[in-house]
């Protein structure tokens, strides 16, 4: 009894805060060093790389000299609540944010973090795999509503056809939106809708794809199933932080990844784990996992001949006997630093400091905020239905009087 009367003062005293607040006029920005934080934030300086234990989102300040990668997705197609899909949040100490690969789930995990979601808006996909891309629309739309009144923009490569490219990718998907994208006019910014295409040849190998506020963002191929996969790498400051994608181990990444201070490649598992875990036979199993894909030996050879302060891995599902195999395989033939990475990893990168920690974040947040720009951004064509639809209104409601702007 005393239980069911807890809960429900917690309940009542949560409605009642809400009714008190619920017609207040928007809060003031709460802007700092450039960067928009949710209201009762103020971000700390970090001093002598002190940093908490664990990373409690928008409370530190970056240096001016320091990168901050966070693990949205490490897992697998089949995202679960623990894993989503791939993706990573690289942010750097001018303001500057980057999400290379955008896999399901990931959106998720990156709105727990409450980012200025006016930053996010640069996409760099490894490949098109819906393990990679397939939370795209969700950034498109939720990074619209969270505060994005700027077009998303969209990097990767070509494909061997054109309809297998970058470009063709960002027509399907508008077209694909299209009721989504044309029922939010009007009432959200009118450029926050809108999808702009990078697409550079998938042979170019360390081509520059990016290169702005002193970021330079280079690209290789990759070699996974089909022609269209690349690598990454982001330099800026004298850091360089490398995003592998999926691929087979090859000679472009070993040549240009080194001098990372940040490796990440591609880690799976064993081909017994996976013949286990997918039941399939030892022929698939091997083909997956040491031909498409990496696994543990292959990765900790690749990692030997790279040798950066710090190898991550990932793309495999974190349980007990997944993860020591993969430790242990990974050690036969590599000694360095190892991260096999898990969701909401936050690796903080300066110079002198590599910092690794898990994120603490809330189930249930609200978003992030939204800036006098976003608010005051150009907004026309307001969404409405036919003539039809509208007479199908029920009389008996009348909903209250809209307020005056």
């Amino acid at each position: 009894m005393l239980q069911s009367n807890l809960a429900f003062s917690v309940l009542a005293a949560a409605a009642l805060a809400f009714t008190s607040s619920a017609y207040a006029a928007p809060p003031q920005d709460n802007v700092v060093d450039g960067q928009l934080y949710p209201q009762g934030r103020t971000p700390a300086k970090i001093e002598n790389h002190n940093y908490p234990t664990t990373y409690y989102p928008n409370t530190e300040l970056l240096g001016s000299e320091e990168m901050r990668i966070t693990a949205l997705g490490t897992g697998m197609p089949n995202p679960t609540k623990n894993q989503a899909s791939i993706s990573y949040l690289v942010e750097l100490g001018n303001g500057d944010k980057f999400v290379f690969d955008i896999g399901y789930g990931a959106m998720a995990n990156l709105y727990a973090l409450r980012p200025d979601f006016a930053k996010v808006d640069k996409v760099f996909a490894s490949h098109l795999h819906t393990d990679h891309v397939g939370d795209f629309a969700s950034l498109l739309v939720g990074g619209w509503l969270g505060g994005r009144y700027t077009p998303l923009h969209l990097y990767g490569a070509s494909g061997s056809k054109p309809e297998l490219g970058t470009k063709a990718f960002v027509e399907n998907t508008q077209k694909t939106w299209a009721w989504d994208i044309a029922g939010r006019s009007g009432a959200l910014p009118d450029a926050g809708g809108k999808i702009i295409a990078h697409e550079f040849d998938f042979k170019g190998i360390n081509q520059v794809v990016y290169q702005k506020n002193g970021v330079v963002i280079r690209s290789w191929p990759a070699i996974h199933v089909l022609d269209g996969s690349v690598s990454y790498s982001l330099e800026w400051k004298g850091l360089k932080y490398v995003f592998g994608g999926d691929t087979y181990p090859n000679k472009w990444y070993i040549e240009y990844a080194k001098g990372a201070d940040v490796a990440s490649h591609e880690l799976f598992a064993p081909p017994e784990l996976l013949a286990k875990m997918f039941g399939w036979d030892m022929n698939q199993a091997i083909w997956v996992a040491t031909r498409i894909h990496t696994s543990p030996q292959a990765f900790g050879k690749v990692m030997s001949a790279v040798n950066p302060r710090l190898a991550v891995g990932y793309h495999s599902i974190q349980d007990i006997l997944s993860t020591i195999a993969i430790n242990d395989g990974v050690r036969e033939v590599y000694g360095g630093n190892l991260a096999i990475a898990t969701d909401l990893m936050v690796i903080n990168v300066t110079k002198d400091n590599i910092t690794v920690r898990l994120a603490i974040v809330d189930e249930n947040v609200n978003p992030p905020g939204a800036s006098r720009e976003y608010l005051e951004a150009k907004r026309t064509g307001k969404a409405t239905p036919s003539k039809f639809i509208e007479e199908g209104k029920w009389k008996e409601y009348t909903p209250p009087p809209m307020p005056k702007k």
